[in-house]
């Protein structure tokens, strides 16, 4: 019952679909792609991915309160709990779910990396590094407005192109996987630009560099749509260019969701204190949409 808690109410559980997602595309890519795939394999992708995720969550509430950016009124406690300032966990507690976590990882990035030798190094150590200091001493490059382009990176070519690649063993059909995988980060980076677009104002009270506060809101929100709309653009090319099936094409019924999601940003007066989670909601609805394209197409 512990653990459940401790899982329900500090980890954001929601917000693994983004992993979830990512590591599904990747892996269905072998099988569409190459005619590979490893149920085995990919749910110990997944495993590992969930377990990083996870650990950087909950590190992620622990550096924020030891650099005093999250505190009893900050917006992030007011759609979920915090582990530390609502007290269900002390500080060590936390730092010691995280290592757990990190350990679990660890341990599976072993064995893949038994099975498919030096590129599993090497996203490895790229993913670790871009986690640990995503908050930490001395890049912290969450406050200096880098996040959005971080989270692109790992939810969308390394993660998607790492899955592909424990599945496959090599890098054929690359460029395909490749293209697939940039709406995915995209989307990501949306989600944490929702975040930093309802924190504007606190971010600016405790000199948290974002970008909505580099641009301004306005902008920032012009940004918001322009990313959004470049996903389905992204996808459209990918159509056109033969990259994609038919298929494809059902990723589009997310749309109308995405615009109206767009137009609520653009006409609130306060942006919600769940906006992250409403943008991962559309993100899902695209993910599970284009997870189904490729099962279609391969059958």
């Amino acid at each position: 019952m512990y653990i459940r808690k401790i899982m329900k109410l500090t980890l954001r559980p929601w917000s693994f679909t983004m992993t979830i997602i990512s590591v599904t595309v990747g892996s269905l890519l072998g099988l569409v792609l190459q005619s590979r795939f490893n149920l085995y394999l990919a749910l110990l992708v997944l495993a590992g991915m969930i377990a990083i995720h996870a650990a950087t969550n909950i590190i992620n509430d622990f550096f924020d309160t030891v650099h005093g950016v999250d505190k009893p009124w900050a917006p992030t406690t007011l759609y979920r709990i915090h582990p530390i300032l609502d007290k269900v966990l002390s500080p060590p507690e936390v730092i010691t779910i995280g290592i757990i976590l990190y350990s679990l990882a660890s341990l599976i990035g072993v064995y893949l990396l038994m099975l498919r030798e030096w590129p599993v190094l090497i996203m490895a150590m790229v993913g670790i590094f871009a986690i640990i200091e995503y908050t930490s001493v001395p890049l912290k490059y969450k406050y200096r407005g880098l996040g959005q382009l971080i989270v692109f990176l790992m939810w969308g070519p390394l993660m998607t192109t790492g899955s592909y690649f424990v599945q496959t063993g090599n890098w054929e059909g690359y460029p395909t996987v490749l293209l697939i995988s940039i709406p995915l980060g995209i989307w990501v980076a949306l989600v944490l630009l929702a975040n930093n677009l309802k924190d504007i104002s606190y971010d600016y009270e405790m000199n948290i560099m974002t970008v909505p506060i580099w641009l301004g809101k306005e902008k920032a929100l012009k940004l918001f749509a322009g990313m959004t709309y470049s996903v389905y653009v992204l996808t459209g090319a990918g159509l056109l260019m033969g990259l994609l099936s038919k298929w494809a094409l059902l990723v589009f019924l997310s749309f109308p969701l995405a615009l109206r999601l767009v137009n609520y940003f653009n006409t609130i007066q306060q942006f919600p204190h769940n906006a992250e989670p409403k943008t991962t909601v559309i993100f899902a609805v695209y993910g599970g949409l284009l997870i189904i394209s490729l099962l279609a197409t391969y059958i």
